[in-house]
């Protein structure tokens, strides 16, 4: 072994997808990596650097060996009846076992060296030997082979390169691997390996020699024009946006950066402006136009207000910046024109007279057209109305409009403005802005942690919304499997719960999914899974209540007493979360649990019957039979008045007169009757404890 060395291995390519790049890289630096550490050619100390530009992946492994350490080995082979015949020669299975090891009989193993061990159940053969350790040079290319074949590629392409058929996301040209200064001979895509690479395809034309892998950035950043960390150009871009807009605010969503970062390799931030006229539009059509067509970044004042210009990010640096302004603001004013045309064009004929144009627009080929679907959440919208504390009429109208900007061109053009166009379109026809601003929130939310709809008339829509292609997706049979959820039924489950939890909504899980479920009546294929789906959005709630900081005991033990309620469960479960902090909790979560289990085993008639108080004859039941006339009321009162903390602090008083009675009290007493009164006395006491949670469930977390 050598002193370790720093490693580096290149990819050069044709320009790489720019939405796959980072994930490119990302996956060929990691299985490099954790390919060099398994073949034992990484250090303790070694750590990897990912790169990936346009036209490049790379990785940079510090502290890495030439040939990997010897390992002594103790091998466990087969049982000496298998292994050897009666004349004690090996035989064929035992041949191939060794060979597994890439060990040969005479060769490279004596028969004398194997040695018999007695596992407990029989004689078995053992070898000791010795694993040469891998060079680098071999551990190397089967981990740039398996990096490879594993990358998440979207779409392979078929080439030739140097006589050979290659299946590449793109064609490669250059294969670069140095450790330290030398080269290692490897062999991918049609390429061998050398030290020759490219830079910039402008500032840099000629081939670059790399002189080490220590020496490889610093040359294509300084030589070749090229920042070849994928971080570190994005970094620079956004700190170069910053700085362009000045005063106003850079509209920098991550996507778009990420795209922008992929498309080129010597970022230079310029600045274009257009017409103010074009401001007219609404701004999202222009933000929208600027980032999908042309990926510019918009600039508005510190409100929010956009401002007629806008930060490209070019590729070079150019002896003329102005001429490269001026070409892209021609086609910044064409693209911002084709918008103005769509907005004036929509606003020529109102929403209401386009829903007809919705009876030919699909929805589900099983469930109908959008317009069919339109009826639909008109009257959910006006159903779920009193529960929002809205008007049905208001409602309805807001539903029936909701999805009429779907034949609009704009929406035609950019189907992320569904929603948005219609709110403006609502309040160019003279709607109220109420039913304007229910058009466009009852898409919320649309992404996680985005907000609610801001109104009443939103989130009664976007209940209908949600509830609706819960229970008609799902009904014909496309629930959520895996990975796959074509229709976002995940994301619509979330955010029906979110408005059920975080507003003053009062709406049973139950009722919604029943008044949904009435809604497809006398549509053919639609199946009523009311419980399936329930079942779907109790599992969504836990993701959410856990994300909220709340324990998963204290989440069961909720849902377990109120599946139905979403807006007590934060209630309850902060109650829960006070109760476990008191001295009494520990015990009681014990004799809850005790309680249940002694109940589970008894006949449910009996155990949950009425309790005789003339067969109470022992001192301790008694005690307890009259600590829970006085506290069961109590509990209950206050647990049915939303006054979860106060229920559970009313427990505390059974403490005492329930430890008393097992300790005391034999429940499965001989007498068929004393033993029926013991036990709907507890099933009294269980229900009583069991008011706000299933305090059983929460005995692990005390």
């Amino acid at each position: 072994m050598t002193n370790p060395q720093t490693l580096l291995v290149e990819l050069v390519t044709e320009e790489l997808p720019p939405k796959a790049l980072k994930s490119l890289g990302q996956s060929f630096a990691q299985s490099i990596f954790k390919g060099l550490q398994a073949a034992g050619v990484c250090d303790g100390q070694s750590q990897y650097a990912e790169f990936a530009s346009p036209r490049r992946l790379a990785v940079r492994i510090s502290n890495v060996l030439s040939q990997a350490a010897d390992e002594s080995l103790r091998i466990k082979l087969l049982p000496v009846a298998i292994g050897l015949d009666a004349k004690g020669e090996p035989t064929a299975p035992l041949i191939k076992k060794l060979a597994g090891f890439n060990l040969v009989l005479g060769e490279n193993l004596a028969l004398k060296n194997l040695q018999r061990e007695d596992d407990g159940k029989q004689q078995v053969l053992v070898v000791q030997t010795t694993k040469h350790g891998a060079s680098l040079q071999e551990a190397l290319q089967q981990a740039v082979d398996e990096a490879i074949a594993n990358l998440p590629i979207p779409k392979v392409m078929r080439y030739a390169m140097n006589g050979q058929e290659v299946k590449f996301v793109r064609p490669a040209h250059l294969l670069v691997a140095l450790h330290g200064s030398q080269v290692l001979q490897l062999k991918a895509l049609g390429l061998t390996s050398g030290r020759v690479s490219l830079g910039h395809r402008f500032h840099c034309p000629e081939p670059l020699v790399i002189e080490s892998a220590e020496s490889w950035q610093t040359q294509l950043q300084s030589q070749g024009h090229v920042v070849a960390s994928f971080a570190e150009r994005q970094a620079l871009i956004a700190d170069a946006l910053q700085k362009a807009s000045g005063q106003d605010q850079v509209v920098m969503p991550q996507a778009l950066l990420d795209e922008v970062t992929s498309l080129v390799e010597w970022p230079v931030v310029l600045e274009g402006r257009f017409e103010e006229a074009f401001l007219e539009v609404p701004q999202e059509c222009l933000i929208l136009t600027m980032q999908q067509n042309q990926k510019y970044f918009a600039v508005t004042h510190h409100d929010g207000r956009l401002r007629n210009r806008f930060l490209l990010v070019a590729n070079l640096v150019s002896q003329d910046p102005q001429k490269v302004i001026e070409g892209n603001e021609r086609v910044i004013r064409a693209r911002l024109s084709d918008a103005k045309f769509f907005f004036d064009q929509d606003r020529l004929r109102p929403l209401a007279d386009r829903l007809t144009a919705l009876q030919s627009v699909i929805y589900h080929n099983k469930i109908g057209s959008q317009a069919e679907r339109v009826a639909r959440l008109e009257k959910l919208a006006g159903q779920f109305a009193q529960a929002v504390g809205v008007n049905a009429s208001d409602a309805e109208r807001a539903a029936r409009l909701a999805k009429a900007d779907l034949a609009t061109d704009m929406v035609g053009e950019f189907p992320e403005l569904q929603g948005v166009m219609g709110q403006y379109y609502a309040l160019h026809d003279g709607e109220s802005a109420e039913v304007a601003k229910a058009i466009e929130g009852h898409y919320h939310p649309r992404f996680a942690g985005d907000s609610l709809a801001s109104n009443g008339l939103g989130l009664a829509v976007a209940l209908a919304d949600k509830t609706e292609l819960l229970v008609g997706i799902w009904g014909i049979g496309l629930s959520p499997t895996g990975e796959k959820d074509p229709f976002g039924l995940r994301r619509a489950a979330l955010g029906l719960l979110r408005m059920l939890i975080e507003t003053p909504i009062t709406l049973r899980l139950t009722e919604l999914l029943a008044t949904g479920q009435k809604s497809f009546e006398g549509v053919n294929g639609v199946k009523q899974q009311p419980e399936a789906i329930h079942s779907f959005l109790l599992d969504r709630a836990r993701g959410y209540l856990k994300d909220q900081g709340h324990g998963v005991d204290a989440i069961e033990a909720v849902l377990a007493e109120c599946p139905d309620k979403p807006w007590q469960w934060l209630p309850r479960l902060q109650a829960v979360n006070a109760f476990l902090s008191t001295a009494h909790a520990t015990a009681l979560c014990a004799a809850n649990k005790r309680i249940g289990n002694i109940l589970k085993k008894a006949d449910a008639d009996k155990a949950f019957g009425e309790v005789r108080f003339e067969l109470l004859i022992e001192p301790n039941e008694k005690a307890l039979a009259q600590a829970l006339s006085q506290t069961a009321p109590r509990a209950q009162a206050f647990a049915e008045s939303g006054r979860f903390q106060e229920s559970l602090e009313s427990l505390a008083a059974l403490k005492a007169p329930v430890d008393a009675f097992f300790e005391a009290v034999m429940v499965n007493a001989d007498d068929p009757g004393l033993r029926a009164n013991r036990m709907a006395l507890l099933g009294q006491t269980h229900r009583a404890m069991n008011q706000v949670a299933d305090l059983a469930r929460l005995a692990a977390a005390t």
